[in-house]
């Protein structure tokens, strides 16, 4: 009678409508970078600055680096940085490792590091100050790829306590606030589904949302519009 209980049970549960990978990334393990170790990261992240191939005359220098939440995930340790310039410019990226061995040191350094002018001072509207690059893929069902995906970023409003990744609805993964900054890893762009980073308060309830396609989206209805436009002529 048990057995059959359990596989009546079984039987009945649904399949998953999408097969895909949630909370791959290991939580943060360490506090935000600081002394040595913070100076060892910048110099990693300014000289991929520095090795830039195509960036602005009116770059300018750097200024303070501002780091986030560290995430691990495929065997590297992932910590993100941001840094304004006296150009106007920000400059964004991450600095890659491996984490300590049995000789107690991270080891296989590197950085990405790319730059922008839409910073969160030249768009008042912004709810949530967002980076975000691919790292890795993963094959899903029927060769589906999805883009496994670095996002960091910091609220521009006050009282959130976690951030979540969410695609097509479902939670991806989430991260709590650390000094107001978080980190995730998650999975994009899969079978027409796009990422959503949500922004949760104390009391669970959602604060702000922001997709990372927004600009794509604007261009979209834009166009749209304007061809709208164009066919009542």
């Amino acid at each position: 009678m048990r057995g059959r209980g359990r596989l009546g049970w079984a039987e009945a549960m649904p399949p998953e409508e999408r097969f895909l990978p949630r909370f791959a990334a290991e939580p943060p393990q360490e506090e935000l970078p600081y002394g040595r170790w913070e100076e060892r990261l910048r110099w990693e992240f300014l000289t991929a600055a520095e090795e830039l191939s195509e960036k602005p005359e009116d770059l300018g220098e750097p200024g303070e680096l501002i780091w986030y939440p560290d995430r691990s995930w495929h065997g590297r340790t992932y910590v993100p940085g941001t840094t304004p310039t006296s150009g106007g410019y920000e400059l964004f990226g991450y600095v890659r490792f491996i984490a300590a061995g049995e000789d107690g040191q991270p080891s296989d350094f590197s950085a990405h590091v790319d730059f922008t002018g839409e910073t969160a001072a030249r768009n008042p509207d912004w709810r949530m100050d967002l980076c975000e690059e691919v790292i890795g893929g993963w094959r899903g069902h029927a060769g589906a790829v999805a883009a496994m995906t670095l996002v960091w970023g910091r609220p521009l409003i006050s009282g959130g306590r976690i951030a979540t990744a969410e695609l097509a609805g479902l939670a991806v993964d989430q991260c709590e606030l650390i000094d107001e900054r978080f980190t995730l890893i998650a999975p994009d762009d899969y079978r027409h589904d796009l990422l959503e980073i949500k922004l949760f308060g104390a009391k669970s309830q959602e604060l702000a949302r922001e997709s990372l396609y927004a600009d794509e989206e604007e261009e979209e209805r834009e166009e749209e519009q304007r061809h709208d436009e164009t066919t009542a002529e």
